[in-house]
């Protein structure tokens, strides 16, 4: 998509405008949208650089990921001017983030005390095996010690307040690892010098001032990431940072997801309001207007996030399923709760079909490929290269592919390709099903994968409900933006039902009958039972260090 879509019969009829900051593991975006028509009028993109100092370690510079967000608005900005929209009519900007990430900064200076530690996907490709990596792995060791001291070498032993496992993933086991191993943040935190923060934190403190009264602060559901966040009372547990050893004092005031934190103090948009702060799944929650307990969206990219709205209680998961907050539209709003599931392999597995066996060129030609015979004629992929997670948590399985016979063919394989990504979905949505109580009527989704029309048809056909996809793609972005022009003293976007925009949409419905539909669930899952048990610790190779650790970190 180019950054102007304004037509010039429109300029004369826009609404106020809104913007959002869309700081990603790989890149940041900033994004102008129309607040009375949810119509993206411009963005920029710049790439972020991330360095890998040691194998499992993923870092980026926090001071590039701030200029990269000033180059962004500078040139969005320009754009606009070009197309005769005034940017006075920007009246808000909100900030949607990657929810892991973490920072320590001096509050003296301003200066970031070490890189972000982040999660980031690297696909590691050899003729031989395929390692996805979703996280950086530096922490393993410190989410070792914590779980010996738990009760029973519990993982769970904090869910009940955070409602997530004790995990390399989340916020609190990074800044632990920061504190123990790099002297500038261990110093700064006895001299009470330190700040902590997701990239939200860093960047809303930094644009709102700096070390000169930037507004130090997180949203909820950013905050309900690090471990740290009772998602009961809705703020910093005591006895949660007692247990990993953290000062409540580095830690940024929580506030709700939409309400003016500060204003803008340089560039061109100086004076606007930053009123509007997600984590990026929250953000495409919101973007895709899943406001009733009940309704899910599912993200396709590398992997799948699945987030489902459960209302205004949390719901515990007792299949595998992390329990967070969706969002908090206000100070004075009901806070929103989410059960959420991820699918390792889905994007990933077009990348190894591409790379290592060689028999496609691109993803686009993936669906085609699979179009060309419109079925798997009975193959099955089940693609567990490095363990089977949410639902099964089974670290011995490996990718197989069963049902061959003679007849079988790259296209047969290539369309259980795309049905895979679309079986693992309905094995994370049928345990959302099971903890919240609740069917699913529809799916709506986004995200690169949804480009591919046989997989959204696909999808349908395996899940028995419609399929929803928004012609408008940015939906990340357009929640943080809806989130910012709501918020009160700006409120020029309202999220009453009755006046959200129509949003155009694609609709897949199923198009199979419920019985072959399960009659090929069914066979799915004999092709899992078949995967489980390949890696056994009795072998003589046994499983390798970094697959027990990726295994270990994926298990959340």
């Amino acid at each position: 998509m180019n950054g102007t879509m304004a037509a010039s019969s429109h300029r004369i009829m826009l609404g106020p405008l809104v913007a959002a900051i869309d700081q990603g593991t790989s890149s940041t975006r900033f994004l102008v949208f129309n607040s009375k028509t949810a119509e993206l009028l411009s963005h920029h993109q710049v790439e972020i650089k991330q360095s890998f100092p040691k194998e499992g370690w993923v870092e980026e510079d926090p001071k590039e990921i701030l200029q990269s967000v000033y180059e962004c608005m500078e040139r969005t900005c320009e754009k606009l001017t070009q197309l005769n929209i005034d940017i006075s009519n920007i009246k808000a900007i909100g900030v949607t983030n990657q929810r892991e990430t973490t920072l320590v900064w001096d509050k003296e200076t301003g200066e970031p005390l070490y890189n972000a530690i982040g999660k980031y996907v690297d696909l590691c490709t050899t003729s031989y095996v395929f390692v996805l990596v979703w996280l950086d792995l530096r922490t393993q060791s410190t989410v070792e010690n914590l779980i010996n001291k738990t009760p029973g070498r519990n993982k769970n032993h904090l869910k009940h307040k955070t409602g997530l496992p004790i995990s390399t993933y989340f916020s609190a086991v990074k800044l632990r690892w920061l504190m123990d191993n790099v002297k500038e943040v261990h110093e700064a935190v006895v001299s009470h010098r330190a700040m902590f923060g997701t990239v939200d934190s860093w960047l809303i403190w930094c644009l709102t001032g700096g070390k000169s009264g930037g507004v130090h602060c997180t949203d909820v559901t950013n905050a309900s990431r690090t471990m740290l966040f009772n998602i009961h009372t809705m703020d910093w547990d005591a006895e949660l940072c007692k247990y990993f050893g953290i000062p409540m004092e580095i830690l940024p005031r929580v506030r709700s997801s939409s309400e003016i934190y500060g204003l803008m103090k340089s560039g061109a948009l100086s004076g606007i309001p930053i009123s509007g702060c997600l984590g990026d799944q929250s953000a495409a929650l919101v973007g895709q207007m899943c406001f009733q307990d009940g309704q899910a969206k599912n993200t396709y990219g590398t992997g799948c996030f699945l987030l489902r709205n459960t209302g205004a209680k949390p719901v515990m998961s007792e299949h595998g399923l992390l329990t967070t907050v969706a969002y908090k539209l206000g100070r004075d709003k009901p806070a929103c709760y989410a059960l959420e599931g991820s699918v390792a392999i889905a994007g990933a597995v077009v990348r190894w079909l591409q790379d290592n066996l060689g028999i496609i060129g691109s993803s686009e030609e993936l669906e085609k490929l699979a179009a060309s015979v419109g079925t798997s004629y009975g193959c099955y992929f089940v693609p567990a290269f490095s363990g089977l997670y949410a639902p099964y948590w089974e670290p011995s399985a490996r990718g197989i592919i069963c049902g061959l016979t003679q007849f079988t063919n790259k296209r047969h394989l290539a369309f259980a390709a795309l049905e895979a990504v679309c079986f693992q979905t309905r094995e994370i949505l049928d345990a959302m099903n099971q903890d919240s109580g609740i069917p699913l009527t529809q799916l709506q989704v986004d995200g690169g994968m949804t480009s591919n029309k046989l997989l959204m048809q696909l999808q349908a056909d395996i899940l028995c409900i419609p399929v929803v996809k928004p012609s408008m793609p940015e939906t990340t972005a357009l929640g943080a933006a809806m989130a910012a022009g709501a918020a009160e003293g700006v409120s020029v976007w309202s999220l009453n039902p009755d006046d959200l925009s129509e949003v155009t949409s694609e609709k897949f419905e199923p198009q199979i009958n419920p019985e072959e539909s399960e009659f090929r669930y069914a066979r799915w899952k004999r092709a899992v039972q078949k995967s489980m048990n390949w890696e056994t610790t009795d072998m003589s190779s046994g499983m390798s260090a970094q697959h027990e650790v990726q295994f270990s970190c994926h298990r959340i």
